[in-house]
């Protein structure tokens, strides 16, 4: 006798729907009449319907991952992205000011950001501003538990000083995954077949 999954679903409480979706008894040689089947067949379909909205209720919100902000500043604006798979998040200039010709400036974004739980923030160069005017950034790591207004520093590898006008895209913000390892002094290291070989080690080019 040949039971469809319906047959288990119809009998089973909604908790173990979806445990049961997968279980199918099989044996030869008697079918069940064709009402039978059609009906086990669209019991089957209700419940694995059923089934599957209330998973999809159940995990709504689980895998989500939120950057929150806050305009601490009055000329703040908030992170964008160019495009909805960008990897970085672009920054905007809360200020006008200029980074002065092979100088450095600190540049405010006025904002105030609370990073997604494992990740840590990754200030990241904007490709245009470097290409264009020599404008670069500064590595900066936000850590996950920081609560100041985020800021960037800036270089102007040129000879010219650069205008940065309020709202301009400055640098881009990349959340990245981090692990927080456990440290432990150890006697000894495992054999690599590099070694210790250091720079230029693997070749040159």
């Amino acid at each position: 006798m040949r039971f469809g999954v319906g047959f288990f679903n119809w009998f089973l409480p909604p908790k173990v729907c979806s445990l049961s979706r997968t279980v199918l008894i099989s044996s030869q040689p008697h079918s069940p009449s064709t009402d039978m089947t059609e009906e086990s067949t669209k019991m089957s379909t209700e419940n694995l319907a059923m089934c599957t909205e209330s998973a999809n209720r159940s995990n709504e919100g689980k895998d989500r991952l939120v950057l929150k902000y806050i305009k601490a500043e009055p000329g703040a604006f908030a992170p964008t992205r160019a495009t909805p798979r960008s990897a970085g998040y672009d920054l905007k200039s809360a200020v006008d000011t200029f980074v002065m010709a092979e100088g450095k400036s600190i540049v405010t974004t006025g904002l105030k950001i609370e990073l997604p739980d494992g990740c840590y923030g990754r200030i990241a160069p904007r490709s245009g501003l470097a290409m264009n005017n020599f404008i670069n950034v500064a590595a900066g790591v936000i850590d996950q538990d920081y609560r100041g207004i985020v800021k960037v520093i800036l270089f102007n590898h040129s000879h010219l000083d650069f205008h940065i006008k309020k709202g301009d895209r400055i640098a881009q913000l990349i959340c990245e995954r981090i692990y927080y390892p456990d440290i432990e002094e150890v006697q000894d290291l495992p054999e690599t077949a590099r070694g210790e070989g250091g720079f230029g080690s693997s070749g040159t080019n």
